[in-house]
């Protein structure tokens, strides 16, 4: 079942031009529109499926962070950026909350959270899918939570969405249950794909971070900050993930040319974040954080 948006979440405004016409490259082969909100300029996907129906489209092999596998040389350079990655995003979390609790929402197989959890940290998980959230308890030999609704009542020193927000189809409802769990003196930390960047303007429909139709909005840095602001969240500081370009172009390459071309993948990867110094750090992915008010 699809549905269609009508107003947007950021704004409400009730009226949207045509942006752009997207295939799901990675499994059905679809054509999706993305939607341009009038006043704010929010990218969405609509029609979009629904809630009910959205689970289809991320079962497919080649989707890493519900599975952990690496079934083709793309997935085999993810995981081993992400082992670098994630004690890049341990140190900035500890730059952040002495309390040592965090929450991740959308933790995947909590691969992330494993790593956290044997620095001595108390970790909690959130995760929809049946199959990430099963791997999740064994990496972390504790429950993880199908959704926000079963979460105890307590207060955590970080709450981590890392590229999920876009997921995410009740987003204000969503965000406004999260800072129930946020004291003030805690932080959000929202890793989002950035609409854009030099690798989206390359690319275009081809662009990877699209990824209709499981991306469900599409951000530049006024959209999200504005969204945030929306529901009560204030914008602290910003931080690349560079990495992200790289990643990105070569899935991007391949879906344009139908081929693997690493050596451009890696010249336009390394082309878009040095345009994004010069251009208000319009990175490929950007790491948010708020607090919130």
């Amino acid at each position: 079942m699809y549905e269609k948006i009508d107003s947007c979440p950021s704004c409400n405004y009730q009226e949207f031009t045509n942006h752009i016409i997207c295939d799901d490259h990675s499994l059905t082969h679809e054509s999706f529109a993305i939607m341009k909100c009038k006043n704010c300029e929010l990218l969405i996907t609509s029609p979009r499926p629904s809630k009910g129906a959205i689970g289809k489209y991320y079962q497919f092999e080649d989707y890493i962070s519900h599975t952990n596998k690496a079934t083709n040389p793309v997935n085999w350079i993810y995981k081993l950026v992400r082992n670098h990655t994630i004690k890049t995003k341990f140190k900035l979390i500890q730059s952040l909350s002495d309390k040592e609790t965090i929450l991740d929402y959308g933790c995947g197989t909590a691969q992330l959270l494993k790593y956290i959890k044997e620095q001595g940290w108390k970790v909690t998980g959130i995760e929809p899918d049946q199959n990430a959230r099963t791997i999740a308890q064994k990496n972390i030999g504790d429950t993880v939570f199908e959704n926000i609704d079963k979460l105890p009542a307590k207060k955590y020193g970080i709450i981590s969405l890392w590229h999920v927000l876009e997921h995410v189809h009740d987003i204000n409802e969503t965000l406004q249950a999260l800072k129930q769990h946020l004291s003030k003196k805690s932080r959000l930390i929202v890793a989002v794909p950035n609409s854009a960047s030099y690798d989206q303007r390359f690319y275009k429909k081809h662009w990877a971070a699209y990824d209709v139709p499981r991306h469900l909005y599409h951000f530049n840095q006024e959209t999200i900050t504005a969204l945030m602001k929306y529901n009560g969240y204030k914008l602290e500081a910003t931080h690349p993930m560079k990495f992200d370009s790289f990643y990105v172009s070569l899935l991007s390459e391949k879906y344009k040319t139908g081929q693997s071309n690493y050596f451009k993948a890696f010249c336009i990867g390394l082309l878009s974040n040095r345009w994004a110094k010069k251009n208000n750090h319009n990175y490929s992915s950007i790491i948010y954080i708020f607090k919130k008010v």
